[in-house]
């Protein structure tokens, strides 16, 4: 017995099969978007298996919710949404989520020291170096694709906050993932 193949197509054809119940479309979306999905939440902070189990539930809302998808922007994106908004509630529901720190609290002497010469290029690495507030933000509003005024709604802080970690997370970034000049390169030999 054959078994069926998934649909191919573009994602707005697969997410119409999906609104009349076709599961093999849908769980062509999963397979096509799951590792973004997967992705974003450990950038925001989950650990590996979290990010597995609130992926899951993403996904399973949006099989419920696949109605409301328009097809006005990418599957993706809107997908990426619903998981981030789902991590945002596990994480106020489980009192980790601390926005309103100083500058300084997510500056650690030995992660930057470390951000200045090993693995300049690893994004997963640089953004561990970043206070989980500045990791939040910069996660949410490049990663997830949400305004910065969206992000402040979402995370019941004020605009102004998390254009400031936004910013400082994104300066710490470039510092870190910029590649060394041949000074730098000089002087850090000698």
């Amino acid at each position: 017995m054959d078994q069926p193949r998934p649909p191919k197509g573009h994602d707005v054809e697969l997410a119409a099969l999906a609104t009349m119940g076709d599961g093999l479309a849908y769980g062509e979306l999963v397979r096509r978007h799951g590792s973004a999905v997967r992705g974003l939440l450990r950038r925001l902070g989950a650990e590996s298996a979290t990010a597995d189990d609130i992926a899951q539930d993403a996904f399973l809302v949006g099989f419920e919710q696949i109605a409301e998808y328009r097809g006005e922007g990418a599957f993706g994106g809107w997908i990426k949404k619903i998981a981030a908004r789902l991590y945002l509630r596990r994480a106020k529901r489980e009192a980790r989520l601390v926005l309103t720190e100083s500058p300084e609290d997510g500056d650690d002497p030995t992660a930057l020291d470390q951000a200045k010469t090993a693995d300049r290029l690893d994004l997963d690495e640089a953004l561990k170096t970043l206070s989980k507030a500045e990791r939040l933000c910069v996660s949410l509003c490049y990663g997830a694709d949400w305004s910065h005024s969206e992000a402040a709604e979402a995370l019941s802080i004020p605009l102004g906050t998390v254009k400031s970690h936004v910013k400082r997370g994104l300066d710490k970034l470039r510092a870190r993932l910029t590649p060394p000049t041949d000074s730098a390169r000089r002087e850090a030999h000698g």
